[in-house]
């Protein structure tokens, strides 16, 4: 048999709906704020190095037509 105190432990240990629900917000929350700025950061990385690699191919191809340097090189975009 439970005693009082017992019973009161086991009530305060059970996960309730209405945690599981703050604690999902809270991680999706904490998931935007964290996420937007790594997913920025590394999409300007990614872009600055694409069109460093695209400017340095055409540099080294210069003189070649327009259309030999977007098969040779691609484009920034």
């Amino acid at each position: 048999m439970l005693t009082d105190h017992e019973h009161v432990r086991t009530d305060q240990n059970r996960i309730r709906r209405k945690d599981l629900v703050r604690s999902l917000t809270i991680g999706i929350l904490l998931g935007v704020v964290g996420g937007l700025p790594i997913g920025w950061f590394a999409h300007r990385v990614y872009f600055q190095q694409r069109t460093a690699q695209v400017l340095l191919c055409r540099q080294n191809h210069i003189g070649q037509p327009e259309v030999e340097l977007k098969s040779l090189c691609g484009s920034v975009y």
